[in-house]
């Protein structure tokens, strides 16, 4: 019997051991695009590092595209103790199924409540908080000064018919007005986006973003019709279905195209001898009547549910969440830091998409596949990419989103 409590008691010690030798290791995954932004990523760790000596830190960058398709796997098997994602529906379709840390406490420990209200909402699912928010963006026109002024462009368009004459005028110049990567099916998103919310205005893209109106509405066969026309001009790069984002941007670089529809999130990657050349614009008006709605995706950092690691993984959080920390990572980035404390950016591209956003008073989005449930999503996405291969479907694409729409949200 003594020797059985001997026994007991030490492998209670080894257990404890281990532990406590497992509580020393920050195990974190992150996803990043291009290597300036791991470039940052890796500073931000080497920061807490220095900052907190007795943590051991584990990271594993992944590209963003693959980081989408290996994090379901990661979360319900052998989950990192820190993620990156996103708001939204993104990070509310991993709460819903238990697969994140309710982090409402660290909310209030860490005053993120003040710090952060404006991205709260964005952070909760039923009340309840599972994310860090660290950065968020703007979406705009991209475009090169020097191509506008040699096809005669005087201003930046401001509405939609200046848009479509400064098409025209670079059509005539022998440059393709827009480069996009729709292999990159959220990219095509983007301009789904902007044309409803210019249309139909944010209140009724929710609703569809919701599945609460139907894609049969003339209201979205009217965004498509908007869309059909800039392809039937031949207005986007040809073959656009064949090249990622990555693969459209050397069109703008080398003024083949003259404006890309993207976040300020590229910036960044630009060639220094491109930078100072290109030019960022609010995405034009359609209809004055209207109120004026932005696309503003944020981005955020998690605990899954299965971290082993949940007391190193709040010290992360809490380091993350300070002014200094949001605002390097918002710079670095290409973005905006979400902390309401961080100063201003300084980057010029920065500054207007802050500028874009301060002045929305039709409301802030968060992205198509941010806003809606993810099946629904990638049936939208893919009905684009379907649209753009022959827009003349438009009733065929809108038709077969009707009936996904009533499978996926059991609506008769």
């Amino acid at each position: 019997m003594i020797k059985s409590l001997r026994m007991g008691l030490l492998a209670t010690l080894i257990a404890g051991a281990s532990v406590s030798v497992a509580a020393g290791t920050l195990s974190l995954n992150i996803a990043y695009k291009g290597a300036v932004q791991r470039t940052v990523w890796q500073s931000t760790l080497d920061e807490f590092k220095k900052a907190n000596p007795d943590v051991e830190i584990k990271a594993t960058f992944v590209e963003e595209e693959a980081y989408k398709v290996q994090l379901p796997g990661w979360l319900s098997t052998q989950a990192p103790d820190i993620i990156t994602w996103h708001n939204g529906e993104r990070m509310a379709f991993y709460a819903s199924r238990g697969l994140l840390e309710d982090v409402s406490e660290d909310w209030k420990k860490n005053n993120w409540d003040a710090t952060y209200a404006s991205t709260k909402d964005s952070s909760s699912y039923k009340g309840k908080q599972y994310a860090l928010p660290t950065v968020y963006y703007s979406w705009g026109m991209f475009y090169r000064k020097d191509v506008f002024k040699t096809a005669g462009i005087s201003a930046e368009p401001k509405t939609w018919d200046e848009f479509l004459e400064a098409c025209k005028k670079l059509k005539a110049a022998g440059v393709t007005p827009l480069a996009v990567g729709g292999r990159d099916a959220w990219t095509l998103a983007g301009w789904f986006d902007y044309l409803d919310l210019r249309l139909n205005g944010n209140a009724f893209h929710q609703q569809l973003m919701a599945g609460e109106i139907a894609y049969t509405d003339p209201r979205v066969k009217k965004v498509y019709s908007a869309w059909k026309t800039l392809i039937d001009n031949k207005y986007f790069i040809d073959n656009a279905l064949s090249y990622d984002l990555d693969g459209a941007q050397p069109f703008l670089f080398q003024g083949k195209a003259a404006m890309m529809l993207m976040g300020t999130f590229i910036a960044k990657g630009f060639p220094a001898n491109m930078a100072a050349n290109m030019g960022y614009f609010q995405f034009p008006i359609i209809d004055a009547k209207v109120p004026t709605a932005e696309e503003g995706p944020t981005e955020s950092m998690h605990i899954p549910a299965k971290a082993r690691n949940k007391v190193d993984a709040r010290r992360f959080l809490a380091f993350v969440g300070t002014p200094a920390i949001s605002a390097k990572l918002g710079e670095g980035l290409g973005s905006l830091p979400a902390n309401s404390k961080s100063p201003e950016p300084t980057d010029p591209i920065s500054r207007i998409g802050f500028q874009i956003l301060s002045e929305a008073k039709g409301g802030v989005s968060q992205f198509y596949d941010r806003d809606m449930t993810k099946e629904m999503a990638d049936e939208g996405m893919k009905g684009m990419q379907k649209f753009v291969s022959d827009p003349s479907k438009i009733d065929d694409v809108l038709n077969q989103l009707e009936q996904s729409r009533k499978r996926i949200y059991k609506k008769s």
